[in-house]
């Protein structure tokens, strides 16, 4: 009898808390000259690396582009000049980091520093880089398709380190906040913990995935992992490691500076479903994308701004 009014209960509190939840709507857009692939925010600027080989440079408080890198058009074999695909951006101490495909396929990385626009990596080296992430003002850490991890020094121009990290493609790669440790994400839903400047493995996860990882999340000790498999990983510290099974595949993931809030892409709608990392919890949703997120960036507790296959970065603020 007993377990049955525990059951009740269980389920009223439920009802509760989806009945509290509440769907939030974008505060604001910012608006992007071409389709935003991926963005990073410095203070109160926001760079947004795009299909139409340009970052264009947002101040958030005006909310409009005060600046932009273009990058040079490339010459295709009809000899017509296109625009450079960007993959990766980011940006460290007045130096912006750019990676592009080139006209063969393989990609060239820049940066971009006093207003000038140096390439760094050239496509003849025939580099499959997906990103690039500032380790500090001298090392950048690359990762490429073929799963390799690379930490290069840009003023000596040589690797410190080249390491093949997984026999499945990269899925995707994220520093910790103070820049210390990698997490690397595979097709084969594996995922990895890594010292970012001795490049020693130092914990393989058990996979929660067991298909390609679109996009992972590392705050405070906390992973979430997006996949093909429809799954939602979630690692927490001194937690047993789970998953959330969705009806739609999961594209995207974010973690609130403290990884006390999470949030993942969720349903045809592609909503943004807000969670406890610890408790399991829904909350609310964040209602406004029209194609599957690709991008999510806390500031704080309660503010974030995320991006998908199109023109727009929204802003969201949450309670």
């Amino acid at each position: 009898m007993i377990s049955i009014y525990i059951k009740y209960f269980i389920l009223i509190c439920f009802i509760y808390i989806q009945i509290d939840a509440k769907d939030i709507f974008p505060t604001f857009k910012l608006k992007s000259v071409g389709f935003v692939n991926d963005f990073v925010i410095d203070k109160n600027h926001l760079y947004a690396a795009n299909d139409m080989g340009v970052v264009d440079i947002f101040d958030i408080k005006k909310k409009q582009i005060v600046k932009q890198i273009v990058l040079p058009p490339l010459t295709t074999s009809m000899n017509k000049l296109i625009a450079p695909n960007i993959l990766s951006v980011d940006y460290i101490n007045n130096k912006v980091l750019i990676v592009s495909i080139g006209k063969s396929s393989y990609t060239n990385v820049w940066i971009y520093e006093n207003n000038e626009l140096k390439n760094i990596i050239n496509e003849e080296k025939k580099l499959s880089i997906k990103e690039a992430r500032f380790l500090d003002d001298k090392k950048i850490i690359f990762g490429t398709l073929g799963s390799e991890v690379i930490l290069r020094d840009t003023t000596e121009n040589y690797n410190v380190y080249k390491i093949h990290i997984s026999y499945s493609a990269l899925g995707d790669m994220t520093l910790s906040d103070d820049k210390q440790e990698i997490i690397v994400v595979d097709e084969g839903g594996e995922v990895k913990l890594i010292d970012a400047k001795s490049s020693k493995v130092k914990k393989s996860f058990k996979a929660q995935n067991v298909d390609n990882i679109f996009h992972v999340a590392f705050k405070n000790g906390v992973v979430l992992t997006a996949g093909q498999d429809r799954r939602m990983a979630v690692y927490v510290k001194n937690q047993k490691p789970y998953y959330i099974k969705n009806d739609f595949l999961v594209y995207c993931v974010g973690l609130s500076p403290s990884a006390k809030v999470g949030v993942f892409s969720r349903g045809e709608e592609n909503y943004l479903q807000l969670f406890n990392p610890k408790t399991k919890e829904f909350t609310d949703r964040l209602v406004g994308h029209k194609a599957p997120p690709n991008n999510i960036i806390f500031i704080n507790e309660k503010e974030l701004f995320s991006s998908d296959a199109r023109r727009e970065i929204f802003y969201w603020r949450i309670d």
